[in-house]
């Protein structure tokens, strides 16, 4: 495929289809930008009531809250980048099964929305990440200079592991390794001239990591949902529909796959870890029991390490390479074989 790319003279990137896709975005975009803004206002007005379980972790916000707007804005753009990126997935687990060709909206339609919400998400991500820099520029009054605060805080927000205490030597690690994910795997569409377009499949069904990643992320972090309510429920019972969707993905997938043994394998153990996180989901939704914290007591210490995170990756890592190599190869063989069976007529009829 990527010699196919050389002869034609066209670019590994299809600049064209994203610049495309970005101009498409504008409207999607501009709504996320509105219900961030809502969102905003709603998360101010909760911390001057005193009814936003942040007070509880961080009393001094009570009276405060137009100093720390830019933690407000933070906030906001990580509830509407999860918002969006729940959009997204939806959105790709609907079109990547058999069922899109059930529904009123073409295939097509599907796709182009996929592509613009995750663009739309990528994007909310960042400002996500980068109002949390912002704060951290303004809070960190420790006597450095303004070059030393930025560079602090830019150590403390975007290098992976370098945020050293309490909750967020987890939680913004895992934050930043989904955002870090899914500039790749979000862009790896406009490059799959060049990857091919089985591989790239392949590679793009490991994106749902990003956003197990995401939530993860808001659950450990997300100091308005640490405490058992309707908050925290709503969070754990819109993983719902992603759950069943993505079983049904695995159980009647839009494209035929290799039907190697390890490729039957691995379809069945995804098959049975769906069903059993949809079951888990409906338990945790029906109990309210997930783990969370509880209002007065003391967090328990933190059971996963920056170690075992890391070690994650470099599995996940492994898994997807060779799952691509592997899709890489058999598109190579199948195209093999469709070149013998066209030659076979050719020499019979010499």
């Amino acid at each position: 495929m990527a010699d196919e790319t050389e002869s034609t003279g066209r670019s590994w990137f299809d600049g064209a289809a994203f610049r495309q896709d970005l101009r498409a975005a504008w409207l999607d975009a501009s709504a996320a930008l509105l219900i961030t803004l809502l969102l905003f206002a709603w998360l101010h007005q909760r911390v001057d009531a005193g009814t936003s379980a942040t007070v509880d972790v961080m009393p001094f916000l009570l009276g405060g809250a137009d100093t720390y707007w830019m933690y407000w804005l933070c906030q906001a753009f990580g509830w509407s980048g999860l918002l969006w990126a729940w959009i997204t997935v939806i959105l790709g687990l609907t079109r990547s099964s058999r069922a899109a060709n059930r529904l009123p909206v073409s295939p097509a339609r599907l796709e182009k929305w996929h592509r613009t919400t995750s663009l739309t998400t990528v994007a909310l991500m960042f400002l996500h990440a980068f109002w949390f820099f912002a704060e951290e520029v303004r809070g960190n009054a420790d006597g450095l200079g303004a070059a030393g605060r930025s560079w602090s805080a830019f150590v403390n927000t975007f290098v992976p592991g370098a945020y050293g205490s309490g909750t967020g030597l987890i939680a913004i690690l895992i934050g930043l390794l989904a955002l870090y994910l899914a500039i790749p795997l979000g862009l790896a569409y406009y490059a799959r001239r060049a990857i091919g377009p089985r591989a790239w499949r392949t590679l793009h069904a490991s994106i749902i990591v990003v956003y197990v990643l995401s939530v993860w992320h808001t659950l450990l972090y997300g100091t308005n949902v640490w405490y058992d309510g309707w908050f925290r429920t709503t969070v754990w019972l819109l993983q719902l529909p992603i759950a069943a969707l993505l079983l049904i993905r695995l159980l009647a997938p839009a494209h035929r796959t290799h039907r190697g043994r390890l490729d039957l394998a691995g379809r069945w153990t995804a098959r049975v870890a769906g069903a059993a996180t949809v079951v888990t989901l409906l338990v945790v939704a029906a109990t309210g029991r997930d783990g969370g914290r509880t209002r007065g007591v003391d967090g328990a210490l933190l059971n996963v390490t920056q170690a075992m995170i890391w070690t994650g990756l470099a599995v996940f890592a492994a898994v997807v390479t060779i799952a691509v190599v592997r899709a890489h190869r058999a598109a190579r063989a199948a195209r093999r074989d469709r070149g013998e069976e066209r030659r076979q007529p050719a020499e019979a009829s010499a």
